[in-house]
């Protein structure tokens, strides 16, 4: 299986074609990730060549195969 290159938050990431979790995703948006009892992460993709829409919004405990080009915009956010 050859790597990937997919785009999280306007970087350049080189992953392996296998499904990325929830969490993965956050992990390669923040190098550390902003977690507290309020914080919340909301991600959305789009140009994915492996789901049925080519676009969406993973939530947490979801997973999904990248392929090349796709792009992941990942937000944290604190609910006050």
């Amino acid at each position: 299986m050859d790597p990937v290159n997919i785009i999280v938050n306007g970087t350049q990431e080189t992953v392996k074609p296998v499904p990325l979790t929830f969490d993965a995703v956050v992990n390669l948006a923040y190098e550390t990730p902003p977690y507290g009892d309020n914080t919340s992460f909301s991600i959305t993709y789009r140009r994915s060549k492996n789901t049925p829409q080519l676009e969406g919004i993973m939530n947490p405990g979801d997973s999904l195969k990248p392929s090349e080009g796709m792009i992941f915009d990942v937000t944290a956010t604190d609910r006050s």
